[in-house]
């Protein structure tokens, strides 16, 4: 895709000065900006030692895109008044990615270790610029900078399985990650629903399996499946030839191409394309979407000729790919048709395997040793662990931290990309007034505010932690403005996240730095979400009573509030302090800028009192550390969940809930209610069942009620409260119980521990 450019007839612009102060980002190590300015204009040439012939594709590439912001032509190595310097030099103190820039009024120099280094200290001077100011003065501010990236690998990542984009949507990604710093693009070009790269010894995988009938009209969960007779036409592959050409674009831009090639499962459209390669060897037709009923999505894991297969796609990756890393997926597999595959147990007999699980580790570090043999290493999600990890593999933790914590302790280098706070497919404002997405709410403060080394680490196993990545599924995105919108401007949060030293960042220096590329992003014809003026309303209990804290994101904003279900005005309560709750009501909540509200809709959470509102909860199994909603007492908040999977609710990973509350005097009570959370593709299940007990003094317990699940566990999604009413008896403590699930036979998790998702307990 073309970056679009906005004109304006009626501009008559002479001079262009360059944005007010230095907003780069990332912020670097150390800047000092002087009076004073370098002006870029006719009588400025790019010099460089033409020994260093590497500088020359640097040179180029400022020269390339000081022509496309101003239309000025620098000339290279030329006797000119002013000079831009380009320098390798031996600075060991900044390392291979780091630069020092100093501008004067008659030189900028940029010097670095390596061509990198230059190329980030270029994209630094490109962001004081102005994105487009054509035939007029461009000025950079006098300055002098060292910097250099605190982590290594920073990366983002794009789902082309789903959606095929295209080569021009692609380098537009990678353009965007450069001008931040990025310096690693995860491209994954195998899934189900498509296969997105030419192999020439196997060519049924793009001519069948890079194709789909095509339902985009529908939300992707509720797709049927093909039927035999319909035309596929949605979908579309990369030759090798122009992967080989984006590979040479990305390079110039400091970017290396990791590529996944999913196995041993999310691969349905191979199976499309070679029923063979399934456990069944039954043929079916292209998943259109996420229904996957009677379609296998896995290799047989006891077939050797499923080996022979990938080696041989393996070696035409490895062939076009550079990057030593490749990425071989390994999440989510539906292990249901292992365990029924005679070729599979068999291959567990034979090897002396445990389980499906030792097949699966079978499976990696089989495939690992191929790779190792072609000099390359593999990356695997965090299921790479089940059964074994194999021994040179890193692991990409997505599903929260825990795996990478655990490779990590295992000297295993990690990459962090858990699906909170970096999963670019979630919500990131509203989600009133935005574009569908998959669910959950990743905002930019929250990505801004992640630490991807987690505080379980000690010293030693906090430096197998490389970095982090964000994560664009695209289930719900489906054009290249989509793409824009849904990593702009939180990629700009990640860069700064991984370059900028943990001491130097700044949430508020962040967002007046961020203004000037608001300003950008808008020249440039680019989409972008300028921010979530949702309010966070966040209940607290303070000596048994309930309390609300409203927040926004928003720098300078206010916020106005009613607690009567009618909708905020200037002329409403205006939030100062926190608010207390003594009664059931409706609280809404607006975001005002400059005098006006903003936000599609105002923020509103019911508050529902009863008798164990602010009452102290215990747990006997721990809440999950990714799903604590708002602290210990989110039971008894008042608060019930709502159908987003990150707010108000406590999650449980195969343990069962069991919560006391102590009422703190002895009490009439009549009914106990508990909220309940499904979302079968979340691997969240209602419990088996939820056990209502009483107790006078906290140590005998006396049962009250069981109430059994009813739902079907195969329900998309549903909320449900288990309630028990009963007659009046007196209890000072109450405990509730709900018994997890297993994931169910079909489910891409089948047999493995669920998720229980709990929200209010209310005791009447």
């Amino acid at each position: 895709m073309k970056i679009r450019i906005l004109f304006f007839l009626n501009l008559a612009v002479t001079v262009c000065l360059a944005q007010i102060g230095v907003s780069i980002i990332p912020q670097p190590v150390i800047m000092k900006v002087n009076s004073g300015n370098f002006i870029i204009d006719a009588h400025t040439a790019i010099q460089f030692n033409s020994n260093q012939k590497e500088l020359k594709s640097a040179a180029d590439f400022l020269t390339t895109n000081v022509k496309n912001i101003s239309g000025y032509s620098l000339q290279i190595n030329v006797a000119k008044q002013k000079v831009i310097q380009l320098m390798i030099v031996e600075m060991p103190q900044i390392g291979d990615e780091g630069y020092q820039m100093d501008v004067t009024t008659t030189s900028v120099t940029i010097k670095a270790n390596t061509k990198s280094g230059i190329i980030y200290g270029i994209q630094s001077l490109l962001q004081t610029l102005p994105a487009i100011c054509t035939n007029v003065t461009l000025q950079v501010p006098c300055m002098n900078i060292t910097d250099y990236p605190r982590f290594k690998y920073r990366g983002m990542h794009i789902d082309e399985s789903r959606h095929f984009f295209g080569p021009d949507v692609v380098k537009e990604y990678i353009n965007l990650m450069a001008s931040y710093k990025m310096n690693t693009f995860h491209w994954h070009l195998v899934d189900d629903q498509g296969w997105r790269i030419e192999i020439k010894k196997y060519p049924k995988l793009t001519s069948v399996g890079a194709w789909r009938v095509d339902h985009n009209d529908k939300v992707w969960g509720s797709r049927p499946q093909a039927k035999p007779g319909e035309e596929a036409t949605y979908g579309g592959y990369y030759s090798q030839e122009q992967i080989k050409e984006i590979i040479k674009y990305a390079a110039e831009r400091n970017i290396t191409i990791i590529p996944e090639i999913e196995m041993p499962g999310h691969v349905a459209s191979a199976i499309a394309s070679y029923p063979a390669l399934s456990c069944t060897q039954k043929p079916q037709l292209p998943l259109t979407g996420g229904n996957y009923t009677d379609m296998s999505s896995n290799y047989c894991a006891g077939n050797d000729s499923v080996f022979t297969f990938l080696e041989k796609v393996l070696t035409e990756v490895i062939e076009l790919f550079p990057s030593k890393y490749i990425h071989i997926g390994g999440d989510e597999v539906d292990k249901g048709p292992w365990k029924v595959c005679p070729k599979c147990q068999a291959k567990i007999k034979t090897d002396h395997l445990v389980n499906e699980e030792g097949l699966q580790s079978y499976f990696i570090k089989r495939i690992e040793k191929f790779m190792k043999s072609k000099n390359r290493k593999i990356i695997g999600w965090d299921e790479i662990l089940e059964g074994g990890l194999a021994p040179e593999a890193t692991v990409m933790s997505w599903r929260g931290e825990a795996g990478g914590i655990e490779a990590a302790k295992a000297q295993h280098d990690v990459i962090m990309t858990p699906g909170s706070p970096v999963y670019f497919d979630h919500y990131q404002a509203g989600p009133e007034g935005e574009p569908l997405a998959i669910g959950g709410m990743n905002t930019l403060k929250k990505v801004y505010d992640y630490e991807p080394i987690p505080k379980e680490l000690n010293a030693i196993e906090a430096k197998y932690i490389l970095g982090a990545q964000a994560n664009l599924w695209t289930e719900y995105v489906t054009t290249a403005e989509h793409v824009e919108y849904m990593v702009l401007p939180r990629m700009l949060a990640l860069a700064e996240v991984l370059w900028t030293q943990k001491e130097n960042k700044s949430w508020e220096n962040f967002n007046e730095r961020l203004q000037s590329h608001f300003k950008a992003f808008g020249q440039k014809g680019l989409h972008f979400s300028s921010g979530n003026f949702t309010v966070s309303i966040k209940p607290t209990s303070q000596n048994a009573k309930l309390f609300v804290n409203l927040s926004t994101e928003i720098m300078n904003a206010q916020i106005y509030y009613t607690t009567d279900g009618t909708e905020p005005t200037l002329s409403s309560n205006k939030y100062t302090d926190p608010i207390e709750i003594n009664l059931s009501l409706l609280l809404k909540a607006s975001t005002v800028v400059n005098g006006r509200i903003m936000g599609a809709q105002a923020a509103r959470q019911n508050f529902v009192l009863h008798k164990a509102i602010g009452k102290t909860v215990t747990y006997t199994n721990p809440v999950s550390k990714y799903y604590p909603a708002d602290g210990p007492n989110s039971l008894t908040d008042g608060v019930k969940g709502t159908d987003a999977v990150g707010k108000h609710w406590h999650g449980f990973s195969g343990n069962d809930l069991i919560a006391n509350i102590d009422l703190g005097e002895e009490k009439n009570i009549q009914s106990i209610g508990l909220g309940c959370l499904q979302n079968y593709n979340d691997w969240i299940f209602l419990p088996q069942s939820v056990l209502f007990e009483s107790s006078i003094d906290g140590i005998i317990f006396t049962e009250i009620k069981t109430i059994p699940n009813t739902l079907d566990i195969k329900q998309k999604k549903a909320m449900f409260e288990f309630k028990a009413d009963f007659p009046i008896l007196s209890a000072r403590y109450v405990r509730v119980s709900a018994k997890n699930n297993l994931c169910p036979v079909g489910h891409s998790g089948a047999g493995k521990p669920g998720w229980i998702f709990v929200d209010e307990i209310v005791v009447e």
